[in-house]
């Protein structure tokens, strides 16, 4: 699986090579308690983690364990990670040829060697993907004039979601922001979370039907919702990967 993993190839033109840059990308991660997903096994694994300290005289970044114990022993085992997360909702990549286990503040951590280099895409986007028409995830946004809308979310993302399917008489003005709105996630759990309308505009659906379409941004996200939308996005791209492959 290669999910949202972009190469150095693909973005040589954002590969950052300055030690005290990267040391100042990374330490704003770690300022923002931003989430890292560690990608491992060839992308079949991944953890979610955070940094916990960037020391670019010893060449080091730590970063918090996992959750889960069975994965953080066989993290250690790999010859390859690569840790994605974002800065400011600019996307970040790094690699790692080897991770260690070590103590950090009386708790147990990573330890990777200081990047050589590092990913900054410099694009403000999240890897989007495409929900399930058929059965489609339901989203239901409080509104003060029409009470609890239920809409269909088209594509999702840890960055926000595009809606559709609500009714042409229901305006939502770009700017404008609902608290309390909330996504069930088919077997991760149910999030709630703010959105605030980026974009509102007219679409055309196969059977020649017109609807309205806008894309909605999470705001203040907190990060176990984060986590959550991480996990069902993951699950349902390995799901489709083994339905094209016939698994």
């Amino acid at each position: 699986m290669e999910i949202d993993l972009a190469s150095a190839a693909d973005g040589s033109k954002y590969l950052i090579h300055s030690r005290t840059e990267i040391a100042h990308v990374l330490r704003a991660i770690m300022q923002k308690n931003e989430l890292v997903t560690a990608y491992f096994n060839q992308g079949h694994d991944f953890i979610l983690t955070s940094i916990v300290e960037v020391d670019q005289g010893l060449g080091t970044v730590i970063l918090d364990c996992g959750a889960n114990e069975v994965l953080n022993e066989k993290i250690l085992d790999s010859e390859k990670v690569i840790f994605v997360t974002t800065q400011d909702r600019v996307k970040v990549q790094f690699v790692a040829e080897r991770i260690e286990a070590v103590r950090y503040n009386s708790r147990n951590a990573f330890r990777v060697k200081f990047p050589a280099t590092l990913l900054k895409m410099q694009k403000r986007e999240f890897y989007r993907l495409t929900t399930p028409v058929i059965n489609p995830i339901k989203c239901l946004i409080p509104t003060a004039e029409h009470g609890r809308i239920e809409v269909n979310i088209a594509d999702i993302s840890i960055g926000g979601i595009g809606i559709v399917g609500y009714s042409p008489e229901i305006e939502f003005d770009a700017g404008k922001v609902y608290d309390g709105c909330r996504i069930d996630l088919p077997d991760v759990g149910a999030v709630v979370v703010s959105l605030a309308v980026r974009s509102t505009f007219d679409v055309t659906l196969k059977n020649g039907s017109k609807t309205k379409r806008s894309g909605c941004e999470f705001v203040n996200i907190p990060g176990s919702m984060q986590a959550m939308i991480q996990r069902y996005i993951i699950k349902l791209d390995r799901e489709r990967r083994a339905r094209l492959s016939g698994d």
